[in-house]
């Protein structure tokens, strides 16, 4: 009897100290931390010399800016990857996304569209926190554009397209299509779009044009509909783009 408890004892040990092996071996090898990880609502924005506007971001310039990642907040189907780089010149503020895609579910030809309710991006610069007043940004895969700006009043926004849309107040944009053509319903494995926002186009917003050190707030989002609707963004939002108060902070360097 008291052999069979030696060895009743040796065996609960046992398992013991291999059940906390195994523990730590699956905390040290898994590709996920176990603890979330917060993710960043500041994103710094370094300077730049002006530049051509390409769709596929072969300037020299983009090798000063860092990838920033879009989560995937809700998606249909695979999951994939979006990203997106951010610079500042003396004249305008440069985007450039990158956005992981197997068709370019995009049927509409021409600017001012519904683009949301297709493949799109998205970008949101709320200049001033004091007026709920932000200008909101969005860019087909066909290279077709929406600009506005939007008052919005406790959820109560509509947009307002630019007046007077020419020389140094035009949007510089264009896209690229890797792994196929840039033609609706074709099938890709990614697409980048590239756009330069004048600050002229931002008047008379507030803190326009930003100093160094200055810091507005930003939102950046995509949306795909390939199998369904999936939506990336930078900063999480609940039920719509235009929850402005949830932005998050775009620092000048």
């Amino acid at each position: 009897m008291f052999f069979l408890k030696l060895v009743l004892i040796w065996l609960k040990k046992n398992i013991m100290m291999n059940l906390l092996f195994v523990s730590l071996f699956l905390i040290v090898m898994s590709p996920y931390p176990m603890q979330e990880t917060r993710e960043s609502t500041t994103l710094i924005a370094g300077y730049t010399n002006d530049f051509d506007i390409t769709g596929n971001g072969s300037a020299g310039n983009w090798k000063n800016a860092e990838w920033v990642p879009l989560p995937q907040r809700s998606f249909e189907g695979i999951k994939k990857e979006t990203r997106a780089k951010i610079m500042y010149s003396e004249t305008g503020l440069y985007f450039l996304f990158l956005c992981e895609d197997e068709q370019l579910t995009a049927t509409m030809t021409e600017d001012n569209a519904d683009l949301w309710t297709e493949d799109v991006i998205e970008v949101f610069l709320w200049t001033d926190e004091n007026y709920p007043l932000y200008f909101e940004y969005e860019l087909s895969p066909l290279n077709y554009q929406l600009p506005l700006l939007i008052p919005n009043f406790d959820g109560r926004f509509l947009g307002w397209i630019p007046w007077h849309y020419f020389g140094d107040r035009v949007i510089r944009h264009a896209t690229s299509v890797q792994g196929g053509s840039k033609e609706s319903h074709s099938e890709i494995t990614s697409w980048m779009g590239e756009f330069f926002i004048p600050y002229a186009i931002l008047e008379p917003l507030n803190n326009v044009p930003p100093k160094k050190g200055d810091k507005w707030r930003l939102n950046m989002y995509r949306m795909d509909y390939d199998t369904g609707h999936s939506t990336w963004s930078w900063q999480p939002v609940e039920k719509t783009f235009h929850e402005y108060q949830k932005f998050g902070t775009l620092q000048f360097e």
